[in-house]
Order: structure tokens, then sequence, then C-alpha cells
């Protein structure tokens, strides 16, 4: 529902309009830059007068010969000069039946008169239609514009079968031509070949399953550059968004208030309509929402409803996540179930992979410094097991020497004790020197071959008391 207010009147822009009414007058109202925001009367044409009611008007607004054209109840159609409303032409479209005979009267209710000149000799052509739905064309052409003989029609169509037509609407291009009224469907006219395009369908029936019968009373072309978009207003007070290359059925529709709306009328921008009711009530509504509570979404190259959502309350705003992933709904709910069973089987799986990879990465991670832990040992034993080889072969040294040392002092005191003027003594000690020096040679020897098969560098554990065992066995021997 849109919002009402009351507010105080800043004052009316400079503007000029025609006015016309039940007695056949037509009036000019003029609002001025000086005093701001009074506007007035300043002009009134024509006599008072019922039979001569205006029921329809249309201004060809030009800026060089501007024509309005006023249809009255008798049936004529007058073509007059908005500037200073002198009549240019008078033409009968129908005829008024007498007022003593039965015979049924079709009086005009629709009228449109061509802003485009065919020609510079053709003063007007307008569209006009009765309430029965009698739809004709015709062209004034300036040298009969001041005889009073009938216009022929060009053109004479029927637009609907039965009812009673309330409204006709034309498109900015001045191709297509909209007609509704009581009992008849909103249709949409070529008028450049009379044809039928398009029509619309009822609405589904209520909750009590009972139809409405079609009763439209306005109508309107919603954008400028595209015929196929209309509005539509009703009796039952609501204004109908139509799409005839999407659907029959109206694609928004929308209740005001309690009153039949009586007048429609589009904004240039291409989504904005204003509408009057019976009643003076005013409203503009923006097509380009939904105002019954539901979220469409279109294809904008195919004009196809994708899908329609009912959010129960009036929208406000409507965004759109442009990272939202793409995935398909089951189409019920086991098969949705289906899904997330499945996904999250996939998630376990995954987490189950990622820890494998994880334990098998830790593992190689503890090998490599295992491997590098044992090298170190390696090296380290290595290095000791050198140390011992190289102190033990240092102290077989040092014993060598120390033997040997001792050996010659214990000849050296020998030599000493034994007298030198004795011969056979001093031969006797020769002797025995050379004796202790040979076993001294031999035991040094057998040290040795002992010391290379009992090497340091190879040595083991309990290996060392077997060298020892075997030497102190050899000196037992000699």
């Amino acid at each position: 529902m849109p919002r009402t207010t009351v507010v105080e009147s800043p004052g009316c822009p400079p503007l000029r309009a025609l006015t016309t009414d039940i007695l056949g007058l037509v009036k000019v109202v003029e609002a001025r830059a000086k005093p701001a925001g009074a506007a007035k009367v300043v002009e009134t044409w024509g006599a008072p007068d019922a039979s001569r009611a205006i029921v329809a008007a249309s201004l060809a607004d030009r800026a060089a010969d501007p024509v309005l054209a006023v249809a009255r109840k008798n049936g004529v159609v007058e073509l007059l000069n908005p500037l200073n409303g002198d009549a240019l032409a008078a033409v009968k479209t129908v005829e008024q039946a007498p007022n003593d005979s039965d015979a049924e009267v079709d009086p005009l209710v629709a009228l449109h008169l061509f802003t485009r000149q065919a020609s510079d000799s053709i003063l007007g052509t307008f569209i006009a239609c009765t309430d029965k739905g009698k739809a004709s064309i015709r062209s004034i052409t300036k040298e009969n514009a001041s005889s009073s003989s009938d216009v022929r029609p060009s053109t004479t169509w029927d637009v609907c079968s039965g009812g009673n037509v309330q409204f006709c609407s034309v498109d900015h291009g001045e191709s297509y031509a909209m007609f509704g009224g009581k009992g008849i469907e909103v249709n949409l006219w070529d008028i450049t070949s009379y044809s039928k395009i398009w029509s619309a369908k009822s609405p589904r029936a209520n909750s009590l399953g009972i139809f409405t019968r079609p009763w439209f009373t306005a109508g309107t072309f919603l954008c400028e550059d595209d015929h196929r978009k209309i509005v539509a207003c009703t009796n039952n007070h609501q204004v109908r968004l139509y799409d005839t290359a999407l659907q029959r059925r109206p694609a928004i529709s929308v209740d005001f208030r309690e009153s039949p709306i009586k007048a429609v009328a589009a904004d240039p921008n291409g989504h904005d309509v204003y509408i009057g009711t019976g009643t003076g009530d005013l409203a503009s509504f923006d097509m380009r929402t939904g105002l019954d509570s539901y979220l469409r979404i279109w294809d904008t190259n195919t004009r196809q409803l994708l899908s329609a959502v009912f959010l129960k309350q009036h929208l406000t705003a409507v965004v759109l996540d442009a990272y939202f992933s793409i995935e398909e709904p089951g189409e019920t709910g086991s098969k949705e179930l289906e899904s997330s069973m499945e996904a999250e089987a996939e998630a376990e799986a995954e987490a189950e992979v990622r820890k494998e990879k994880k334990k098998k990465k830790s593992k190689i991670i503890a090998e490599d410094e295992d491997g590098a832990a044992g090298k170190e040992k390696k090296k380290k034993k290595s290095k000791t097991i050198a140390e011992d080889g190289d102190a033990a072969e240092a102290e077989v040294r040092n014993g060598k020497k120390k033997k040997k040392s001792k050996a010659i002092n214990e000849d050296q005191t020998e030599v000493g004790v034994v007298d030198h003027n004795d011969s056979d003594g001093e031969m006797y000690a020769r002797k025995e020197r050379k004796k202790k020096k040979s076993r001294t040679i031999e035991e040094d020897e057998e040290r040795d071959s002992d010391g290379e098969i009992c090497s340091p560098k190879r040595r083991k554990s309990g290996e060392s008391s077997k060298c020892l065992k075997k030497k102190s066995k050899k000196q037992q021997i000699a």
C-alpha cells in the first residue's frame, strides 16, 4: 500500500492545461511565474450544452501546427486550435438516434489524434472507438475541413464481440492500440495491419472458486520504446502489469484502496505509473518492484519467468550474491539426504587422506632424523676407536723403549762386574751378553708379531686380554 501524506503546497510551476467537461466547454488553466503557485482559468471556449458533452479528448502536441481533437456525446469529432480555440474541422463519426426511436445508441467513448503527419495536406488523423467496439481511423484534409460533409473512414473493424469498451490507448510509436472495458479483456492490436496480436486472460479463481468478471477502466503503455509492457486498471481497484511477450495473465496485480480506478498515466522514465481513483485518491507505483510479496527471477535474454517465491511480507530490497557456488538441489527430500550423506562421506574421506599424508610425512622426517643421528654416532664411534688404537700403539712403543733401555743397563752392569784381566771371564761375559741380546731380539720380534695380529684399530672388546695371555705363555716358554 503506498504511503499517503498531507503536505502544504509549495506552489505550481509555470504550465498551461486544457480541460473538458460534461457541458462541452474547454477551459484553459495557466500558472505563471509571478505570482508563484497561483493557477487560474484564463479562457473558456464554447457554450454550455449537455447534448454536446465532451467524452474524450486528445492533443497532437507539436511545435508547429498543434491540434486538439474532442469527441462529443452527439458523435461529432471536432479539431480545434489549442492556442486560441478556433474550430478547424468537425466530422460526424456516428449517427445519433432520434429521441422517439428505440434504436440502440452507440456513442463514442475513446479518441486518439495521431501526432505524426502523413503529408502537409492532411489536417489530422485520428482513431475513434464506440461503446460497442467499432473502431475506425479517419483522416481530415485541409480541403474538406470547412465542408460539412461526412468524412468516410479509411478503415473500420470490431475490437470485441460483446461488452462495452471504456478506453483506448495508443503506444508512443503509434503502431499499436490497446482496448479494454466492461466484460472485455485487454487486447492489443496492430493498427498498421488491423489485426489482433494479443489478448489478456482472466486471473485464476480466488480461494472461494469465484472468477472476477473483467472490467477495465483505463490503460497505458509502460515504456515509450517497448509496446509489450502494458498497465491496465480495473473497476475492482486493481493495477495490473502485463508482459505480452511472456504470458496472458498479469505478471503483477496490486490492490489500491476500495474505489474504482478511473485514470492512469505512465511516467517518461519507463517504470512509474500514476493512478487516480473515483474518490480523488492519487498514487504512483514503481512497476519494477513487486508489491505482492513475490520474488520473481527472470531471464533477461528470453524474458522468461524462471521462478517465483512467495515471501509473505512486503519486500523492500533484493541483493544478489555473486560468489554463490552453483549446486543442484535434489528433487525430493531423500535425494537431499543422500547428497548430504555423500558430502559428509567425502569430507571424512578427505580428512583420512590428509591424516595419512601427515603420518607419512612425519615418519619420513623421523627417519631422516634417525639416519642423521646414526651417522653422527658412527662417526663418534670410529673416532673413539681410532683414538684408542693410537693410545695402544703409543703404550707398546713406550714399553719397548723401556725394556730396551733396561736390557742395556743390565749388560752394562754385568760388564762392570767381570774382571778385565781375566780372559776366560771376559769370554764368558761376552757369550752371556750375546745370549741375552739374541733373547731380547727374539722377544721383540714375537711382540711385534703379536701386535700385528692384535691391531688396535680393529681390536674389539676382550681381544686385549687374549693378546696378553699369548704374551705371558710365550714368556713362560722362553
